[in-house]
């Protein structure tokens, strides 16, 4: 389950707010800080949701805030916050994948209570795109796990990771393409598999 400051974000501040509130934090505030979690969490659930379980996402948030709040002093161009959080939140997955056990799978399945819930059929087909997404190459599944999942905008993805509106609409377009074509030949198998069945 996402957490309600997750879904509380749901429009990026305007680049100057967003320097006046790392700035205060820089200075101790821990009230502006929070308020840069509340405007950031979505994009860096967003990172590590296309790299990691969703099992171990929402740890692995809190995680990464936990880890900039002390390196905040270290930033100096406080314009560029978000791609600094967003490059911690990447390399919090590395680190993830570097420290778990290899027999931890990636694949992410129904718990058996679960797929007798009415929502098991919706769950399902949300980790079956979601698979298809993490089948993409990381430039586009970064991109569309931020504007179909956490539900951002191409501007606001723009803002909070440092890209440039452009890579942010070409990655969007390429990786939507990609998403298609991985679906249906993901389609193609499941139902090669249930006739075979």
């Amino acid at each position: 389950m996402r957490s309600p400051l997750l879904a509380r974000a749901s429009s990026p501040a305007t680049a100057g707010a967003d320097d006046s509130l790392v700035k205060a934090a820089q200075m101790g505030d821990r009230s502006a800080f929070g308020q840069l979690y509340a405007s950031y969490a979505r994009m860096v659930h967003g990172i590590l949701l296309a790299r990691v379980p969703h099992s171990s996402v929402e740890d692995l948030v809190q995680d990464v805030f936990l880890q900039a709040l002390p390196r905040l002093n270290s930033l100096r161009d406080t314009s560029r916050f978000g791609g600094w959080l967003a490059a911690i939140a990447r390399n919090r997955a590395a680190d993830f994948h570097r420290h778990s056990k290899p027999d931890i799978a990636f694949e992410e399945t129904l718990h058996t209570e679960e797929k007798s819930s009415p929502d098991a059929h919706d769950r399902s087909e949300a980790l079956f795109v979601l698979q298809a997404i993490r089948s993409l190459p990381e430039t586009y599944r970064e991109t569309l796990m931020l504007r179909l999942v956490e539900g951002m905008t191409g501007p606001e993805i723009a803002a909070h990771t440092g890209l440039t509106h452009g890579s942010v609409r070409v990655n969007l377009h390429r990786g939507m393409q990609q998403l298609r074509a991985a679906l249906a030949r993901k389609a193609g198998a499941s139902s090669a598999a249930t006739e075979e069945g």
